[in-house]
């Protein structure tokens, strides 16, 4: 009989690299044991042998299979222990699961990315997609929001980013100190003066569900059809398989039928922001 794959197996991984982006985020580089590939914007899961495992969309780039990076928030008892995780441990990792970015269907458009707090994650892996792929948009604008300078991430790669022809960065926080030269208030004022040519556009969310909902308002205020909203809806998966039913919005399984959907197909699902 032949081999049949094991949806639960994880394939081993060696973390190669600890690097630490905030007091409560840190990214991973992975060496799984053979090689791994994705889309950007479908997610895997992490497992901590005899701790749990949790689901994490990869923030390297989909073009790269020998190695795998994942960004975690410490916020729980498996988060607590992949923060402690050091060079030369060994994780699990099952995937990759979901439906991610269309990228085909950005083509020849400019490109609004919102992102908030450790959902710029998803949006990194993304931006390499794009990167790579840059002469086939007009533009990509990236509008990141975090608590304080602190707290934003992956600031060598923003820094990168904006060299890059074509594409533009701008990033607000709540809070500022003296190192700070760029907006504060919460991300949404970054849209406020942006000009974007909306009919020949499309904009992408992704952040803490508070800021998804009023990222997503303000989208529609400026004009972008709901069709054309891409919303990233990482909250409440588990299993990752649809077994479990913890990410059910409506009728949709997050997991499976997502998690990136356009606002048009969820608005009207109950709890979307919840």
């Amino acid at each position: 009989m032949a081999d049949t794959l094991n949806i639960y197996q994880p394939i081993k991984a060696t973390v190669e690299r600890v690097i630490i982006e905030s007091p409560l985020i840190r990214s991973f580089v992975l060496i799984p044991e053979k090689e791994f590939t994705f889309k950007t914007g479908e997610f895997i899961e992490l497992t901590i042998n005899g701790f749990g495992e949790a689901p994490f969309t990869p923030s390297s780039s989909p073009l790269e299979n020998k190695k795998l990076e994942v960004t975690v928030m410490k916020t729980g008892y498996v988060t607590d222990r992949i923060h402690a995780l050091e060079t030369g441990d060994v994780v699990g990792i099952r995937g990759p699961y979901g439906r991610g970015y269309p990228i085909q269907k950005f083509y020849g458009k400019e490109i609004l990315i919102l992102g908030g707090g450790c959902g710029f994650a998803p949006i990194r892996s993304l931006l390499f997609n794009l990167i790579a792929e840059k002469e086939k948009l007009r533009k990509v604008v990236l509008c990141y929001g975090a608590k304080t300078p602190e707290d934003c991430i992956y600031k060598s790669f923003v820094e990168e980013l904006r060299k890059i022809d074509k594409f533009e960065v701008y990033r607000s926080v709540d809070k500022a100190d003296q190192s700070w030269d760029e907006k504060v208030g919460v991300v949404t004022i970054l849209l406020e003066d942006l000009r974007m040519d909306i009919e020949n556009s499309v904009a992408i969310v992704c952040g803490p569900p508070v800021m998804m909902k009023y990222g997503t308002l303000k989208l529609l205020e400026m004009g972008y059809p709901e069709k054309d909203i891409y919303l990233s809806m990482e909250k409440n998966m588990s299993c990752g398989l649809g077994k479990c039913g913890h990410c059910m919005m409506g009728k949709y399984y997050v997991c499976k039928d997502g998690p990136v959907f356009t606002y048009d197909e969820i608005k009207d699902q109950p709890n979307i922001w919840l």
